[in-house]
């Protein structure tokens, strides 16, 4: 008998099981990618290194963020920064651990003295070489404790999402500040499920915002009732984006106001209420009417010694003052106040001015006539008038006021480095719009210009970004000319060289008997053939009649970086010039005085 064998083709085949879906977890690196795109950040400034290298593989699998290398991480944090100040977004930067850190550690130093929102991802060793003194360890939250808002070490990847969300929130939010967050090698390559919280709650955290009524009540009485007035703003009006809110109160009340370095264009410099920049290097009138008012109106200010002087002389006199400010350890910390306010200068100013409009009370007109006849008094001094010579010598002055000339009708960002060259630009470039200067106030870092408008350049493509600074500066971060041509940041930088470091000269000349010691540069670099070597357009002036012609043509060469090598007076000072310790009516303004 026969059997047949089974017709395989037509039995039903087993079904497999379904294998279980496993969901995909990323790695900390991943997360740390997905964290930034989260928060839309375009672009990141860093230097790879070992204790990063996982994070910089996340980065090369992704497309939405650009990543620019620059040549040293003190740069990259400055350009985070300098973008951060000109968008009102937060900057990030990424460096390795050890030397990438401590590399960066003057960056961060000089956004946390500005209040610049920023954050910093920095590589760690792994978590169990901590402390081991590990190749290219250092103590990264020890280093920058005094220097952030805050800072954390992961040390389990499933913290990594949350971490990220609260560095943002703190970055940007009350007085913003610099966050790092500090990431072990082994945390970049561990795996987790991801998951970005929508909102961040921290009990430890919560910055007022809005002012207390009863106190905004206050001061809009005293306001009114004022017969010397004067509005007194700092950088916390550029940085809370309440230029508006400042100019309707300011022309509501026909009060004169003024700027420090940093809340320069808060309000337009070609009002005739705006009375210049106060401080040491601040107008005539400016200083006189802070002397003299009696009731002063600060907002986002802080009363530094570069503003006030000596605190002893500025309370010499009686006066009323209202404070406004996010950070209630900003008010009265150097000058007593009498009315605090606690809040988001936005907020209160709208706050304060629907109060004085809807008032039955206005502003003292017949008070206010002989007050703005003082001033005009005091403006008369022209304190800012130089001698322009015999034509055959370079004004630094003359090139600030030829570069505001032929830019002040376009969208043009101006960065600066730090010394004679700031101060000339702070006086002679009138700002009309905020976050278009951006300067190291409060540390004074001297190499952030170039930098600063890197980043700019890149988050305004379309917009004029002009640096202007010296030979000493300039050559602290110059190799990031080079990034300059990788990126095509078309920056153009104008360096005022007078052969000296010239704030230090100026300061030598006046209180150290014209002992220069260490302040003149001996062996300075052809910067037309540096310039030219990095892939730029190099130009040098010498006389006066060239300074408007290779300003247009660095103009004209829109998509290059032309570096403008301009040989100024090397005896030129910075007038006016208030004394340390001295009081800001003591001002020497001109070597008349001295």
């Amino acid at each position: 008998m026969e059997t047949s064998a089974p017709d395989l083709e037509r039995a039903p085949a087993a079904s497999p099981r379904a294998a279980p879906v496993v969901p995909t977890e990323p790695n900390g690196s991943e997360i740390l990618v997905r964290c930034l795109q989260a928060e839309n950040v375009k672009f990141l400034w860093g230097y790879p290194g070992g204790a990063v290298l996982y994070i910089y593989d996340a980065l090369y699998k992704q497309q939405t963020i650009e990543h620019v290398l620059v040549r040293h991480e003190q740069a990259a944090v400055h350009a985070a920064d300098g973008y951060a100040r000109a968008t009102g977004e937060v900057g990030v930067a990424l460096v390795t651990s050890g030397p990438g850190v401590t590399n960066a550690v003057t960056g961060i130093a000089t956004a946390y003295m500005d209040s610049i929102p920023m954050v910093i991802v920095t590589g760690q060793v792994p978590t169990p070489a901590i402390g081991l003194d590990a190749f290219q360890e250092c103590d990264t939250v020890g280093i920058t404790r005094p220097i952030v808002k805050h800072n954390f070490l992961v040390k389990d990847v499933r913290d990594l999402a949350m971490t990220m969300k609260k560095a943002f929130h703190i970055a940007r939010t009350g007085r913003p500040g610099p966050v790092v967050v500090d990431v072990p090698k082994d945390v970049s390559m561990a795996t987790a499920l991801f998951h970005y919280p929508a909102t961040v709650e921290m009990r430890s955290y919560n910055p007022v915002k809005k002012g207390h009524g009863g106190q905004i009540r206050k001061a809009a009485q005293l306001l009114l009732g004022a017969k010397r007035p004067y509005i007194y703003t700092g950088g916390g009006v550029v940085l809370g984006n309440a230029s508006a809110e400042l100019r309707a109160l300011v022309d509501l009340l026909g009060f004169p106001c003024t700027n420090t370095l940093m809340g320069l264009g808060a309000y337009p410099a070609s009002d005739p209420k705006f009375l210049g920049m106060l401080g040491m290097h601040g107008t005539y009138e400016a200083n006189m009417t802070m002397q003299n008012c009696d009731v002063l109106l600060a907002v986002g200010a802080r009363f530094d010694d570069r503003v006030i002087g000596n605190p002893k002389h500025f309370a010499s006199v009686e006066r009323k003052i209202i404070h406004i400010d996010i950070d209630p350890s900003s008010i009265s910390k150097r000058v007593r106040v009498d009315i605090p306010i606690v809040g988001d200068v936005k907020d209160v100013l709208q706050e304060l001015t629907a109060q004085i409009r809807e008032s039955a009370s206005k502003p003292d007109v017949k008070a206010l006539s002989p007050w703005w006849s003082q001033i005009n008094e005091w403006r008369k001094r022209d304190c800012l008038a130089y001698s322009r010579g015999t034509g055959d010598v370079i004004k630094p002055q003359h090139v600030v006021e030829t570069l505001w000339e032929l830019t002040k009708d376009r969208e043009t960002y101006i960065t600066s480095d730090v010394g004679q060259h700031q101060m000339w630009a702070a006086q002679y470039y009138r700002f009309d719009e905020p976050r278009r200067w951006i300067n190291s106030g409060g540390l004074g870092t001297m190499g952030v210009g170039l930098p600063y408008a890197m980043g700019i350049k890149l988050a305004k493509p379309e917009a004029e970004v002009f640096c202007i600074t010296g030979e000493g500066s300039i050559q602290m971060c110059i190799q990031e000319l080079s990034t300059c041509l990788q990126y095509k940041t078309a920056v153009k930088i104008v360096s005022l060289n007078n052969r000296y470091l010239g704030m230090v000269r100026q300061w030598q000349q006046i209180d150290y008997g014209g002992r220069y010691s260490h302040s003149y540069m001996d062996a300075l670099p052809d910067f037309v053939k540096l310039a030219e070597a990095y892939g730029h357009v190099g130009i040098r002036i010498d006389k006066p009649a060239e300074v408007e012609p290779a300003l247009r043509e660095a103009l004209r060469l829109k998509d290059r970086t032309v570096f403008i090598d301009v040989q100024t007076d090397q005896t030129e000072n910075v007038w006016p010039m208030v004394k340390a310790g001295k009081g800001i009516t003591e001002m020497l303004l001109g070597s008349e005085d001295l």
